[in-house]
């Protein structure tokens, strides 16, 4: 019998994604702090791929330490944008401020997700997008915060591709679920693999 699957997440759209998919998941989210462990790794020059890897993992494991009998799926999401990471917004103004850094410009979004079974981690994963912005106007940057705040105020980036948040990009490269946070193809082959789901 297939072990329940937990999601060390408290990402609507990951637990959609999972579901939509078939897979029978619960939320679990996990409490870590990750400002502190992101410190951490910029201090000994981590790149922006292993700091979201280790973000996941630290995710996944504080949930599968108290439930070993299940498979928990641990994710994060970084941007990077010239090397740097760009974390969530603070507030409003921080978010004008990251998106007029970003406006007319690439940048990264890298997808992580862990698997842990049992008290080992098992699969790992981290997906990547290229993302570019096309040159808005202020006017247009100072309305689509006021409409849009609400949803975006914690999304890494400052936007949204499912929502209005498209209207900020002129070029797309990559696999659309890392936009969304998951690297869905890759958990499912996985857990196709494994036999959590008939193959």
């Amino acid at each position: 019998m297939p072990k329940p699957v937990l999601l060390a997440s408290g990402s609507e759209i990951r637990l959609q994604l999972l579901r939509q998919a078939g897979v029978d998941v619960t939320a679990k989210p996990a409490r870590i702090d990750e400002d502190a462990i992101r410190h951490a790794l910029e201090a000994e020059d981590a790149t922006p791929r292993d700091v979201a890897d280790t973000l996941a993992e630290f995710k996944a494991r504080k949930i599968a330490e108290k439930q070993p009998e299940a498979l928990v799926i641990g994710c994060d999401q970084v941007l990077e944008y010239r090397g740097q990471i760009l974390t969530k917004p603070t507030d409003i103004d921080d978010a004008r401020d990251q998106l007029r850094r970003l406006r007319g410009n690439p940048h990264k979004l890298l997808s992580a997700a862990v698997i842990y079974d049992g008290i080992e981690p098992v699969w790992r994963h981290v997906g990547e997008v290229r993302l570019t912005m096309r040159p808005f106007s202020d006017a247009y940057l100072d309305d689509y915060l006021d409409r849009n705040w609400h949803s975006i105020r914690h999304a890494v980036g400052c936007y949204k591709l499912e929502e209005e948040g498209v209207r900020l990009f002129s070029r797309v490269d990559g696999d659309y679920f890392n936009v969304l946070g998951l690297p869905l193809l890759q958990v499912l082959a996985f857990l196709t693999t494994n036999g959590t789901l008939q193959a």
